[in-house]
């Protein structure tokens, strides 16, 4: 690649793109900080408000997430087939009043667990539709060319969010009650809302009417396209597998870390704030490394590269070489994820029809959503069979395979150049 070219995407990541997108990203970084300052909010609520205990907490974590993208299925079509900025503003104002319902119910001496499941459940619906319909606004907002920069920002933004968020959550939950965080995130949905509103009309593409019923065979048309894509379909089973491998190898490290190890909290959250820089460096990397090598090389070789971190932290020992080794561990596996993610995202949104972007997108979600919620369950089930440490060592394992998934051929119109976008299909009928 040619040094013309390199500070060709220096420029681009650094340009604007636009107001409206502004907006959109402003939104977007509000709703984020909220939800990371949250981060483990309902759990910590259910330990020191409801006495709940571990079975509670692992359903709690479990099957809300699980029915909730159950419950996003259907609403799938129903979105691809409307304008995606009302449906975005109408998700965060049902997540900023189901939230709000918690410290009422608190503050009334009313809360119960169930409350807290639901409310789970239809944060996870919400959460689903409006990541599917912004997907869906994004591709109609910015030109083609623009939108790995887009999804670069968006990825630095939840890297920087989840690395200061879940600390001064911490501290606010320490110091104003086990419901502060959520009134904080619950508000931050009621901003990003009217961050929104203030886009204006900017969809350029009216969505095409369609049916008043949702059929059977529309709500599969997600799943049909991924499936049915000779990138999306590898791309799609890696990331369930690596996605849900990570996340159940979490709960097992933290009782590694603070119940048998011996680390305070505050080191166990220093571990995994820190290496989120490594997830701001790799968002930036992403525009420069794909203008330099080609979108399929740089998901292959992160690809790659994000499944051999995880196995090293079965290696964890005690005191500061244990707390260095897993920051160390973390940083790299962020890093390579902070570069992947964004490209995935942006290469997912070309080779999708504008007609079936909600819909892929809610499939993908959904999918993961519910996979993630059943592997870490039975990782938990592992670990107290085993021990944590087996249970990691076995998720770091299976990672390791995990890049047999990906795809080998490059579906570029030639080599070094960005995928030509795919058709736009006909869904009628």
């Amino acid at each position: 690649m040619s040094g013309r070219a390199g500070s060709a995407t220096d420029r681009a990541g650094r340009r604007s793109l636009g107001r409206r997108f502004g907006w959109l990203w402003g939104a977007y970084a509000v709703s984020t900080a909220g939800t990371w300052l949250a981060f483990d909010a309902f759990a910590l609520i259910a330990v020191l408000a409801l006495d709940a205990g571990p079975t509670q907490v692992s359903l709690l974590a479990a099957v809300g997430p699980a029915v909730g993208a159950a419950v996003s299925v259907p609403l799938g079509p129903w979105v691809e087939i409307r304008r995606k900025r009302p449906v975005m503003m109408t998700a965060d104002l049902v997540r900023c009043v189901v939230l709000l319902s918690v410290p009422v119910a608190f503050a009334l001496g009313r809360l119960g667990f169930g409350q807290l499941l639901l409310v789970s459940v239809a944060v996870a619906a919400a959460d689903i539709t409006f990541n599917a319909a912004a997907g869906a606004f994004l591709k109609d907002l910015l030109p083609r060319q623009d939108l790995l920069v887009a999804n670069g920002r968006f990825e630095a933004t939840t890297w920087t969010a989840s690395m200061v968020g879940p600390p001064l959550g911490g501290a606010a939950i320490g110091l104003l009650g086990p419901v502060t965080t959520v009134v904080a995130d619950a508000v931050s949905y009621l901003v990003s809302a009217f961050g929104i509103r203030a886009i204006g009309d900017a969809e350029k593409h009216a969505p095409r009417p369609g049916p008043a019923v949702t059929r059977a065979g529309d709500l599969l048309k997600g799943w049909r396209h991924i499936l049915a894509d000779p990138v999306l379909r590898p791309l799609f089973f890696n990331s369930l597998l690596v996605n849900s491998l990570i996340m159940a190898a979490s709960p097992p490290l933290l009782i590694l870390m603070v119940d048998d190890l011996h680390f305070a909290p505050w080191q166990y959250a220093l571990a995994f704030a820190v290496p989120c820089t490594g997830g701001l460096l790799g968002s930036r990397l992403a525009p420069r490394l794909v203008a330099r090598h080609g979108r399929h090389r740089v998901l292959l070789t992160t690809g790659v590269l994000r499944a051999c971190w995880s196995i090293g932290l079965a290696f964890t020992g005690p005191g500061a070489p244990g707390l260095a080794w897993v920051t160390v561990v973390e940083f790299g596996l962020i890093t390579c994820c902070g570069v992947f993610n964004p490209v995935l995202a942006t290469h997912r949104l070309d080779r999708t029809p504008t007609g079936r972007v909600t819909r892929t997108l809610s499939a993908w979600s959904a999918t993961g959503k519910a996979t993630t919620a059943a592997v870490t369950a039975l990782w938990g089930v592992l670990a107290a069979w085993t021990s944590p440490r087996t249970a990691i060592a076995v998720a770091g394992a299976l990672l390791l395979v995990t890049p047999l998934l990906l795809p080998r051929r490059d579906h570029a119109t030639g080599a070094g150049r960005e995928p030509a976008p795919v058709a736009v299909e006909s869904d009628g009928g």
